[in-house]
């Protein structure tokens, strides 16, 4: 009986992936002519502005990486991303790569046995500022992380919920005061397991739900401290793409900014608390922006 709900499992996602595969292929490709349609228009303008800068990079180094109160990677890690930044800094198109300096274990699916992977990741972006306190955001996260390892096959562009490393993020984000924000973010279309095998086989998507609020409690000089709680739902399943049950609060803590000063440079430095109640996991991230 088991092996007849995985092959009736196994079927939907098959369908699914063909679907999915259908639909994120023509939003990307519209996310990029809007694009470079936005681009072109604002080359053809007659600015006298020289300060201007349409495309931007930085760098990160981590002594770990984490999101949304997940452990992405718990060694050393170097950040980067790519952007595109319109004249009125309404509109961001980027890219956000990260790569491991540590590896991890992972299992082969075909020989049984634990093999070293390093952390990869490609994420695409693209985020509208409606003013200083609203925005939108589209995100493909793209973590490919030991898939060539366990013994998959690599696929940049898949979204198949079987496979499990890509999908698709929509947030929001609002300033409700000058030192508290709100974020909500929606995983869209099951990507990445975010669904839950009903009794007949069927994959019921969540469209699991994530909200954080975080607010700034203290400043001096350099020193800023904030506080966050977020925690995750689904109205569809009780399983959702952060907990194994029903809702619940997944991420909360605290996190130090200040910058370090080498001579004449400041170096941003943050130092983040994150306990997961969830999971039962808590850690202390460290994030130095380089560039």
């Amino acid at each position: 009986m088991k092996n007849i709900e995985n092959n009736l499992a196994k079927n939907k996602v098959n369908k699914t992936t063909l679907n999915l595969g259908n639909l994120y292929l023509p939003m990307l490709c519209c996310l990029l002519f809007f694009g470079c349609h936005v681009i072109a228009a604002q080359e053809e303008e007659m600015e006298t502005q020289d300060d201007y800068m349409p495309f931007s990079m930085n760098a990160h180094l981590k002594n770990m990486h984490t999101w949304h109160g997940f452990v992405v990677h718990p060694g050393a890690m170097f950040a980067t991303s790519l952007e595109y930044n319109s004249r009125n800094s309404k509109l961001t198109i980027g890219l956000w790569g990260g790569a491991g300096l540590t590896t991890i274990d992972v299992l082969n699916s075909n020989t049984g046995d634990y093999v070293s992977a390093n952390y990869q990741e490609l994420s695409i972006y693209a985020k509208y500022r409606f003013s200083e306190n609203v925005f939108i955001e589209a995100v493909s996260h793209n973590n490919f992380t030991g898939v060539e390892e366990r013994g998959d096959k690599l696929r940049y562009w898949s979204y198949d919920r079987d496979q499990g490393y890509n999908f698709v993020d929509l947030n929001f984000g609002l300033n409700v005061s000058k030192h508290t924000a709100l974020y909500f973010a929606t995983i869209l279309g099951g990507g990445s397991g975010d669904y839950e095998i009903q009794d007949n086989g069927d994959l019921e998507n969540s469209w699991t739900h994530y909200l954080e609020i975080k607010s700034k409690v203290w400043e001096k000089d350099d020193y800023k401290l904030s506080l966050f709680v977020g925690g995750a739902w689904s109205f569809i399943t009780d399983k959702t793409f952060y907990t194994e049950g029903q809702g619940n609060i997944v991420n909360v803590g605290a996190a130090l900014n200040k910058n370090i000063n080498l001579g004449k440079v400041k170096i941003p430095a943050e130092v983040t608390a994150m306990w997961n109640p969830e999971k039962q996991k808590t850690v202390l991230q460290l994030d130095i922006t380089i560039f």
